[in-house]
């Protein structure tokens, strides 16, 4: 099935950044965004690309009192020969459907979603960035706006899809692009099972924030979550997914629930066996160190286990994690039992 959007142009466009190397993360967005509407009975309907501007919602909104709502985050990139291309937009739809099951959402058909991030793209294919490390950044979401105090699924939503150019993440929420600094957190969780930390929704996002401002408090850029149920065994860092090479192999928390999917995560772990690295999804477990209180690197590399640890962006980009971790017990963390 084809599919095609009324599309409104704006009548007074933005200036664009001329210095790409200050863009940083979600602090500029394009002249034009994808709407969307549903309504029970009518299913989605009237996909329109406008001007990009503040949205009027009534104060008693579901989405402000019960929190249904969820997003996504994929790029778009200008490529060598000047033409634009996403990264495997298709995953990002699918985990996008996964998480309208979980908060009962309507599902929305995979191709028209992919037909509304390439119109609102191409129609702001200029905002399209140049520069290596670059990319514009693509941010659907989908939230009910029933007026209503009933705790039940809301019977209205609105998909939206807004562009940003953008930088490094970090560039823009992290003082530059640096090496990452984490900290082991042992009392609050970000997911336990039969909960949402499969899905990209807010509330994920809003109930991690107080340890991420602690650990900033701390001299840390990031959070590394364990499990919400032993809370010894490595989930997630921040955001992203994390992984580890030990021994020639690499690892990473297995998606059972609580670990978000990440796109790259399934990239990663792709490219990684077919270039031959075994690499094992499942549960591997923090547990104390000796009392010298070297960095995890250090210790591991003592044993000649360790070669290094990495974390990649849910939107394609891959940081290299600086080794030292640290928790609020008396000593610091051994990668054992793995």
């Amino acid at each position: 099935m084809s599919y095609e959007f009324k599309i409104e142009r704006t009548t007074a466009p933005k200036v664009k950044p001329a210095d790409e190397s200050k863009l940083g993360f979600g602090k500029i967005f394009t002249d034009h965004m994808f709407i969307m509407n549903y309504d029970e009975g009518q299913g989605w309907h009237d996909g329109r690309v406008v001007p990009y501007g503040p949205l009027s919602l009534d104060p008693s909104s579901m989405v402000f009192h019960y929190a249904q709502e969820l997003f996504e985050g994929l790029k778009a990139y200008r490529v060598a020969d000047g033409s634009i291309q996403l990264f495997r937009p298709q995953k990002n739809i699918e985990r996008m459907n996964n998480t309208c099951d979980r908060l009962c959402v309507p599902r929305l058909d995979p191709d028209m979603v992919l037909e509304a991030i390439k119109t609102v793209v191409d129609v702001d294919k200029d905002w399209v960035p140049h520069n290596d490390g670059t990319s514009l950044y693509i941010r659907p979401f989908i939230f009910g706006d029933e007026v209503s105090f009933s705790v039940l699924p809301a019977k209205h939503y609105r998909f939206m899809i807004i562009l940003s150019p953008t930088g490094s993440y970090y560039a823009g929420n992290d003082k530059g692009l640096q090496t990452t600094r984490i900290y082991v957190e042992d009392e609050y969780i970000r997911a336990a099972p039969g909960l949402t930390g499969y899905t990209k929704c807010g509330g994920n996002y809003a109930a991690s924030i107080k340890a991420g401002e602690l650990a900033e408090k701390k001299g840390y850029s990031q959070v590394l979550w364990l499990d919400g149920v032993e809370k010894k065994y490595v989930e997630e860092v921040g955001a992203m997914n994390i992984f580890f090479k030990i021994d020639g192999k690499v690892y990473t928390a297995a998606c059972e629930g609580t670990v978000l999917p990440g796109v790259t995560r399934r990239s990663i772990i792709e490219l990684l066996r077919d270039w031959g690295y075994e690499v094992i999804e499942g549960k591997y477990q923090l547990s104390y160190m000796p009392k010298d209180k070297k960095p995890v690197e250090e210790y591991l590399k003592l044993q000649g286990r360790f070669s290094h640890m990495f974390k990649p962006g849910n939107e394609w980009m891959i940081e290299q994690v600086q080794k030292e971790v640290d928790r609020n017990w008396e000593e610091l963390l051994k990668l054992c039992e793995l």
